[in-house]
């Protein structure tokens, strides 16, 4: 048993002695090896004088009793600046004529690269209480601010960058003509108090609080990295800034009203094009309407010359037809005449023969019958003839001159009978009564 319990313990020793000397390099390994985040400088001094700077992220090497370490911060500062002073404007003679500004602005510093700079900033700036570091940074640069406004002038104050190719502003032109622009002030280089020219590679105010607190920066270890200036107040700028604000609002109401006024122009030209186009539109119509008018009356026209195209045609017609109705009325009378004619004419011709025949056979004796009968009808047209008659009467031969007036007077009373029986037709009237046509 007791050989046991001494295995036993000595195994517990062992496992206590492994678990401590896990426990313990950690921590001694922290102690030689300290963390420097990033954002820090971690400064180590030996025992024989020397420093060591390790810039974070990152380990520095530390001995317990025999270094000692610092941290400081390697972040940026910003500081915010509140200036008011007067600048160094002069008048065309030559007077000072200071104008009070208010220059708010921002600054930026941060501890030196260079180990100098570090150790420095770490015993003399890092080693002040927190606000005390704040305004000893705003006093210096505001100091340096300062002396930067008193060395430029409004304008140069006001001017972020001295360019030759600064924008320039369109001025309102005249009605219809091309805008014009405002010629661009004489540019003035910032001078330091010495004469010489600031460069132009940066805000001549930054230029100047730069070289005027570079050396204070640097006896605290720290750096000027940049100013960014957020307003400048004068009641120059104020009425300069009323009075562009002015112009541009002017312009601003030129370019509207001159657009309102291209609108309009444009509005009307479209009116007037659509009244154009509706004037053509009506006259079109007018012109369609009148030729549609013209052709309904040709038609009209053409259907009338139809009309009585067929009118006449039927006229036509009609009178051929009437004519041919005629002609067939006039031929049928003609025939109906010329069988009456002819019937008259052999009806004659027969009476004739018949009266020959009966003359042939009564002899004188019915012609003479036949004269009585005719007597007194031809008896006054006898002596009508006779009255009229103008007979010379001319003997000659063996018959005298009263047997010869005899002759003649017989001869004319035959010819009056002869006459009177065919005017009449009495001897054919009496002679043909039975040949007659029914």
């Amino acid at each position: 048993m007791p050989l046991s319990d001494g295995l036993l313990s000595s195994g517990v020793l062992v496992i206590a002695v492994v678990v401590f000397v896990l426990m313990a390099i950690p921590v001694i390994v922290a102690k030689f090896l300290r963390n420097v985040e990033a954002g820090e400088i971690r400064l180590v001094s030996w025992l024989a004088g020397g420093t060591v700077t390790y810039r974070g992220p990152g380990k520095s090497k530390e001995i317990p009793l025999l270094t000692t370490g610092t941290t400081i911060s390697s972040k940026v500062i910003n500081v915010d600046l509140d200036i008011t002073d007067q600048t160094a404007d002069v008048d065309d003679t030559g007077t000072p004529r200071p104008i009070k500004v208010r220059v708010l602005a921002s600054a930026i510093v941060s501890v030196g690269d260079s180990d100098v700079l570090i150790k420095t900033a770490a015993n003399r700036f890092f080693s002040k209480q927190t606000a005390d570091q704040m305004n000893t940074l705003t006093d210096l640069l505001s100091s340096s601010g300062r002396r930067a406004i008193n060395l430029l002038t409004h304008d140069q104050l006001f001017s972020a960058k001295a360019t030759p190719s600064a924008s320039r502003a369109l001025l309102p032109a005249a009605e219809g003509a091309l805008p014009v622009r405002q010629a661009p002030a004489p540019v003035v280089p910032a001078m330091h108090s010495d004469g010489t020219i600031i460069e132009d590679e940066d805000d001549p105010l930054a230029v100047i609080i730069r070289k005027a607190c570079s050396r204070e920066l640097t006896d605290l270890g720290l750096i000027f990295n940049s100013l960014n200036i957020k307003i400048v107040q004068s009641e120059v700028a104020e009425a300069r800034r009323r009075q562009s604000a002015a112009e541009a609002q002017a312009n601003a109401e030129i370019v509207s009203a001159m657009q309102a006024r291209r609108a309009k122009e444009a509005q009307l030209d479209a009116e007037r094009a659509i009244s154009d186009k509706q004037r053509e539109l009506e006259q079109t119509k007018a012109s369609n309407a009148a030729l549609i008018a013209q052709a309904e009356a040709k038609r009209q026209e053409a259907a009338g010359l139809q009309r009585t195209a067929e009118l006449d045609a039927t006229q036509i017609a009609q009178a051929r037809a009437n004519a041919a109705i005629v002609r067939l009325d006039a031929e049928a009378s003609a025939d109906a005449e010329a069988i009456r004619i002819r019937r008259i004419a052999d009806a004659t011709a027969e009476s004739i023969q018949k009266v020959n025949q009966a003359i042939q056979a009564g002899g004188e004796a019915y012609f003479r019958y036949r004269q009585i009968e005719m007597l007194p009808s031809i008896a006054p047209a006898i002596a009508q003839a006779l009255a009229e008659a103008r007979m010379v009467t001319i003997s000659g031969g063996d018959a005298g001159a009263p047997e010869t007036t005899t002759n003649n007077m017989v001869s004319v009373i035959q010819t009056v009978m002869a006459a009177q029986l065919v005017s009449r037709g009495g001897m054919l009237d009496g002679g043909a009564g039975a040949a007659k046509p029914s």
